[in-house]
């Protein structure tokens, strides 16, 4: 995961932007007309069309978020009768991911899908490709300038935060003096800055909400484990954690169960299948979890198909598909719980 464009907008709300809905029907620049004399035909995007052989270089599925990502991005693939889908076997290794997406350039695929494993360290070979006359579509782990790729769809860090932030902030809003701590993902990534600052930004709404304590852990249960069981031990009172990613959720739970609390409400992130069976039975502290959608990969497939295909996107004035596209990230709790389960990645 990465960082989107920072959006400074207040982002706490009610349902998702349908990033996916929208993307599901890239077509071709036909005539409105047209399109409404055809009623019983397939959605455009299920048309098939001109012939387009997409690249696909993702990440080593080490994580459950990047496992979907790629299950994602190929179970869309396998919808289109027009698509050949070559796929590299995934690295989180920079070189060994240039060598890949190198064999893909020589290929000569006609777009390239790149979710890079540190978009900075990477942004040569999304330049080569463009260069070679491929269009890249960048998902989510940004290149450092926008002539990497013809189009960037992610997901949003700071807004992440920022509901997250707002979600807390609402259930604790009545009660004095409240005490929140937050349990964040790897500090050198520009994500978890991104999702730090979205939280704090949220706070300031809240005047009787301090932020006690933060512990940097690194995106996996054993890690989740021993930085939840530090700031446990480190505060014996506090009303609300936020944790920024629901695999190290795994393990503070467990360090949440051996301690024997209860005393506190938690609000995880990205949108695992386990947070959400938590929440939907109610059985412990994790109340909510704040969407970082999988399904941009299959987004982004969508956009490669479109730009391979010279089309747009349906419900758009614009002729060519747009050079960014950020997700929007839901709070879901209790009260949404069902219209999302079905999304949770294992």
């Amino acid at each position: 995961m990465s960082h989107a464009t920072s959006r400074r907008g207040l982002l706490f709300g009610g349902a998702a932007v349908g990033a996916t809905a929208l993307l599901a029907a890239c077509t071709s620049n036909e005539p409105a007309e047209a399109k409404e004399e055809k009623s019983d035909a397939a959605p455009a995007a299920e048309e098939t069309g001109k012939h387009v052989t997409i690249g696909f270089a993702g990440p080593q599925a080490d994580h459950g978020w990047l496992n979907a990502i790629n299950v994602q991005a190929g179970e869309r693939a396998k919808k289109y009768s027009d698509i050949t889908f070559e796929r590299t076997e995934g690295s989180n290794d920079t070189a060994t991911q240039a060598g890949q997406i190198d064999t893909l350039i020589n290929k000569k695929v006609d777009v390239l899908v790149i979710l890079p494993a540190d978009g900075k360290a990477l942004t040569q070979a999304g330049l080569k490709a463009m260069r070679a006359g491929i269009p890249v579509v960048n998902l989510d782990r940004i290149f450092d300038t926008p002539q990497a790729y013809r189009c960037w769809v992610g997901g949003d860090n700071y807004g992440m935060g920022l509901n997250a932030g707002h979600w807390i902030g609402e259930q604790l809003k009545d009660k004095k003096n409240a005490k929140v701590i937050e349990l964040a993902g790897t500090d050198s990534l520009e994500l978890t800055r991104q999702r730090t600052k979205g939280f704090d930004d949220a706070l300031k709404n809240y005047p009787n909400i301090k932020k006690v304590a933060r512990q940097a852990a690194e995106f996996t249960v054993e890690s989740g484990q021993a930085k939840m069981a530090q700031l446990l031990q480190a505060q014996k009172s506090f009303d609300a954690c936020w944790n920024h990613d629901d695999d190290q959720g795994v393990g503070a739970l467990q360090a949440i169960e051996q301690a024997g609390r209860d005393d506190f409400i938690m609000i995880g992130g990205a949108g695992a299948r386990s947070a959400m069976d938590h929440i939907k039975a109610g059985d412990g502290v994790l109340k909510a979890t704040v969407l970082y959608p999988p399904t941009m990969a299959a987004s982004a497939i969508d956009l490669a198909r479109a730009l391979g295909q010279g089309k747009g996107v349906s419900g758009l004035s614009e002729a060519e598909i747009p050079t960014q596209l950020t997700l929007y990230s839901a709070v879901v709790d209790k009260d949404n719980i069902d219209q999302y389960l079905s999304t949770g990645f294992k």
